[in-house]
């Protein structure tokens, strides 16, 4: 197995594990109009990060890899920043978790590109399902700060 594909993999899941975090941390601390509407957002989508970071983590087990379980290690690898400890408005998140789901979009990008070459199409496959997933939250979240 590509050790670049399983280090890539680690980085996801370290990403995802910050972001977990991070979207928790949000759900509470926002304040705000859109409290009622951001706080069950937002645990809908640490409830689903977490489903993901079992996925990466199980996936990397199938392939031969060691999966990072440690928060030291999810914070050397990840490119994510860490949520503040504090009060932040609706709109504010929106825009920061906008960013990061940017981030992951691009990091599965760059996995499934690594994984066609290395004809690895089962984790191709999985990162495919990601694309579509974040892609459609990407989209939901620029029609909300349009409104």
């Amino acid at each position: 197995m590509n050790n670049q594909l399983l280090e890539n993999l680690n980085k996801f899941l370290s990403d995802l594990a910050v972001f977990y975090r991070k979207l928790q941390n949000y759900h509470w601390n926002v304040v705000g109009k859109q409290f009622f509407v951001a706080h069950e957002k937002l645990e809908e989508y640490y409830d689903d990060i977490n489903k993901d970071i079992d996925e990466i983590g199980e996936h990397i087990l199938i392939l031969g890899g060691e999966p990072l379980g440690s928060l030291k290690d999810y914070l050397e690898k990840t490119t994510l920043a860490e949520a503040k400890n504090e009060k932040i408005s609706a709109c504010d998140i929106y825009n920061n978790i906008k960013a990061d789901f940017q981030i992951l979009y691009n990091t599965v990008h760059k996995i499934k590109e690594e994984a066609d070459i290395e004809k690895d199409y089962a984790t191709s496959s999985l990162m495919d399902e990601y694309l579509k997933k974040y892609g459609k939250i990407l989209w939901m979240l620029t029609a909300q700060s349009e409104g």
